[in-house]
């Protein structure tokens, strides 16, 4: 019988013939803290003194809190300095980056186990390794030992065909998946993406996949290592930590579940759950107080080149303030040296430094009482940004964009389908012979 990519992987890691519903105990190749959970995991270390750490890759991110916006963090982010000082843990100190975008770009490669104290650890998993967020102690014995346990998950096979029209994207996918399978309908499975539009997808598009898969309760989020990977860590200096993986042709699935992209139209997500998502139609006119385009979801230079096409020349709606973090300092440099950010500042947008801020509610874009946010991150659960009373929506960069300029959620086909007719309009006439 054929494997899965995740069977495929804690096989390898284990030593086992890892099946779906068994138990293995499997090497580590990264464990990583951020800021927010890591002083309670480097707390239980130390009470145990086991700071000699095993895992070949252990990291430690200030990203959450960066830089502090009270002294309480400030004294944690002292305390990860000082274990990664005598530790040897890699410290990603303030500026950085974010956590999951920092681990793609510099440190996971395809066919490592990763575990971080971060829901969205699955992230990585768009690389072809088995990444999954666990709890900060558990993540610490991880760490500190160099492996750990797993009850191998079941798999779910989403088969995706078909051309994305203009205006829609991977974000849309995965909303879109999450509102048919609901918040719990893929608990502790594996979602493992393929099909011909996964395997024209970009890296930073499959990275949106992999990041969500959690919001249906997935262990993990999975796509197979290939010529798209390969090319990616090339650009990233790192083509010798390629291999190519991929499920086998006969592996077995508990559920096949086929999307065809050509249907899929913008998707919103209303609050307060990420299931709770409804076609753009059904969202149209709602007003914005606050467009926030960033995080480990659709940070990155692809959803910033998106927003600045729809944003570029033009102003953010009055009343409607625009937030925008890249999601690394890689990210950040990039999308300065282009003159993307020079788009969103003339747009009357901010632009804030590397980080996730906004996005947990910590500082820099809490909202206020019954206040609107239309944010590309990847959850929207009351006091998400930091009010109970405040409302999170979310969508795709295009969608985000087109809405910071016209104060409302808004359709972002509806400026494709501008420059398809402005193209027509252009196109000059043949002469006649």
């Amino acid at each position: 019988m054929g494997k899965t990519l995740a069977e495929k992987m804690l096989s390898e890691k284990s030593g086992q013939d890892a099946c779906a519903g068994g138990i293995v105990i499997a090497r580590v190749d990264v464990a990583a803290f951020q800021d927010g959970t890591g002083p309670l995991g480097v707390r239980q270390l130390q009470k145990m003194h086991l700071e000699k750490l095993r895992a070949p890759k252990a990291i430690l991110f200030i990203d959450h809190a960066a830089p502090s916006p009270r002294k309480e963090l400030s004294n944690d982010h002292m305390l990860l300095r000082e274990f990664s000082r005598k530790s040897g843990a890699i410290l990603s100190d303030i500026g950085e980056g974010v956590i999951h975008q920092r681990l793609v770009e510099s440190y996971v490669k395809p066919g490592d186990v990763v575990i971080g104290a971060d829901s969205h650890t699955c992230t990585s998993g768009a690389l072809g390794a088995f990444a999954t967020g666990m709890g900060s102690t558990d993540v610490a014995i991880g760490m500190a030992m160099g492996r750990t346990w797993f009850k191998v998950p079941e798999t779910f096979r989403v088969e995706v065909k078909g051309d994305f029209t203009p205006g829609v994207g991977s974000k849309d996918l995965i909303l879109y998946l999450i509102g048919l399978l609901g918040a719990d309908g893929a608990t502790y499975k594996a979602l493992e993406f393929g099909g011909p539009a996964i395997e024209k997808m970009s890296m930073e598009s499959r990275f949106v996949l992999a990041n969500m898969a959690v919001e249906a309760g997935a262990k993990t989020g999975l796509i197979a290592s290939d010529r798209i990977t390969k090319e990616y860590l090339r650009s990233r200096g790192r083509t010798k930590d390629w291999r190519a993986l991929a499920p086998d042709k006969d592996a077995e699935y508990e559920r096949v579940i086929e999307i065809d992209a050509r249907k899929l139209v913008p998707q919103v997500a209303f609050p307060h759950t990420v299931d709770n998502t409804r076609n753009i139609s059904k969202a149209l006119g709602i007003k914005v107080d606050q467009v926030f385009l960033g995080t480990c979801t659709n940070g990155r230079i692809e959803d910033l080149k998106i927003a600045a096409q729809i944003i570029r020349g033009k102003q953010r709606a009055p009343g409607t303030r625009l937030v925008v973090v890249p999601a690394s300092r890689d990210v950040f440099l990039s999308a300065m040296k282009s003159g993307l950010l020079d788009v969103f500042v003339r747009a009357g947008g901010i632009v804030l430094g590397p980080g996730c801020g906004p996005c947990v509610g910590v500082h820099q874009g809490i909202l206020g009482d019954g206040e609107v946010c239309l944010s590309t991150a990847n959850r929207n659960f009351r006091g998400r940004m930091g009010n109970p009373e405040g409302l999170v929506y979310l969508a795709s960069p295009a969608t985000a964009a087109y809405s910071a300029i016209k104060g409302e959620i808004s359709d972002p086909r509806d400026v494709y389908a501008k420059k398809r007719r402005r193209g027509r309009v252009m196109k000059p006439r043949r002469k006649k012979k």
